[in-house]
């Protein structure tokens, strides 16, 4: 296995890599479910926690993958026998997910031993994937070195899951693990000289694929659209309640998925591969909230309901906290990549104050519809405004941070 070129031309997205993607959507959709039936039920901060703790699980899976490939994908045989061997992990991940929010939720031990189960397999594919890539000359170390830690952090996985640890040990061990297998690539990548410094992931392609995995998350905002208005045209009928839900539930997709595009993620990747970690650990946030906005659409529907219907703030805060973290992170991580820090921040404080009004609104006793209105105005303000003539400051602020890798202008500290 060889190491692909980092400039090759046209390099896009397989479709093996499509279709690993789809046990992702699978997982996330369970951890969106398990999120909003936790609120539900009343269990609010045990759910999110919960649910801060899978998606993190489901995206960190991805990542491995992810990079892996845009490195060293051979598409032969054996790189697809092994990737199936890691979506059948991500499967048995998603199988985990309800029994380790039931033991959060129920204040008992902390279980996650199924979800490490799912990840002791995703990892016997990508571990075997590492050692065939050790067979590369120029990216020996490289690679063994994320094998080292990649096996570490996963005993350390097996022991959090499986030794009798009360739950604030539980989790100092879990914060301990994460330590290793977030610093695992950071110093892998470090490894090697000059042209063989760090493994040869493609800039265009892993920003292609971390935009794909953004529509996957995308996706769960239909699926929680659907729920919703389905649960509320079974309690009101095809009332405008109803339409409203579906249109403000497909208009936050399409608002969210268009100021993610406003990112230039490729280009500046591709002169300025230093800022990769920032760009793609940052990427978490994006993934999470994405996936929380389509379980906060899914709660609207339990607002409706003629027996203990949920309270409108709570719905409003389960949408309005998650795309506030979206377009927060957004910004910042657009920021970070053109090295023009929060130039853009007037639009985007506005639009970040639209969201807290629809909260303050659902507390003043506004009716739920309104509310989401006010939500689903935010990231709409992002798009409009971007659109009326934002991009072209966007634009200037790509050019100098092009121009200023072309030219060698020194720029501050990342």
């Amino acid at each position: 296995m060889r190491g692909r070129a980092q400039h090759e031309k046209h390099r896009a997205a397989t479709p093996l890599e499509a279709l690993y993607d789809l046990v992702f959507a699978a997982a996330f959709g369970v951890a969106g479910v398990q999120l909003a039936e936790g609120v539900v039920a009343g269990h609010g901060g045990a759910a999110v926690g919960a649910f801060a703790f899978a998606v993190a699980a489901i995206i960190w899976a991805w990542i491995n993958f992810s990079w892996f490939a845009s490195a060293f994908d051979t598409d032969d045989w054996l790189f697809r026998v092994f990737t199936m061997v890691q979506m059948a992990g991500v499967i048995v991940l998603a199988i985990g997910l309800p029994v380790m929010f039931q033991s959060l939720e129920g204040h008992g031990a902390f279980d996650n031993r199924v979800m490490v189960s799912g990840y002791i397999v995703m990892r016997v594919g990508l571990l075997a994937q590492w050692l065939r890539a050790s067979r590369d000359p120029a990216y020996r170390r490289h690679a063994l070195t994320y094998v080292l830690f990649v096996a570490v952090a996963q005993i350390g996985w097996i022991v959090v899951a499986w030794a009798p640890l009360p739950l604030g040990a539980a989790f100092a061990a879990a914060a301990a693990c994460w330590l290793i297998e977030l610093g695992g690539p950071i110093v892998a990548e470090r490894k090697g000289e000059g042209a063989q410094r760090g493994t040869p992931w493609h800039p265009h392609h892993i920003a292609e694929r971390y935009s794909l995995l953004t529509i996957i998350a995308l996706g769960e905002t239909v699926i929680g659209t659907l729920a919703a208005a389905q649960e509320v045209s079974h309690e009101k009928g095809w009332s405008g309640d109803a339409v409203v839900v579906i249109g403000a539930g497909v208009a936050m997709t399409f608002a969210l998925w268009w100021s993610y595009t406003m990112m230039p993620s490729g280009p500046i990747l591709a002169v300025h591969r230093n800022r990769s970690f920032v760009w793609g650990y940052g990427h978490a946030f994006i993934f999470a909230s994405v996936a929380a906005v389509g379980a906060g659409l899914h709660t609207i529907g339990y607002a409706y309901r003629h027996e203990n219907p949920l309270a409108t703030p709570v719905v409003i805060l389960m949408i309005a906290v998650p795309v506030i973290v979206f377009m927060v992170s957004i910004s910042l991580l657009h920021s970070y990549l053109v090295h023009s820090l929060m130039k853009g921040l007037p639009l985007h404080a506005i639009a970040m104050v639209l969201p807290l009004l629809g909260i303050l609104l659902a507390f003043a006793g506004l009716p739920l519809w309104a509310c989401l209105l006010v939500v689903l105005a935010g990231p709409v303000f992002v798009v409009v405004a971007y659109e009326a003539g934002g991009w072209r400051l966007a634009q200037r602020h790509l050019d100098e941070a092009l121009g200023r890798a072309v030219d060698g202008t020194p720029e501050r500290a990342a």
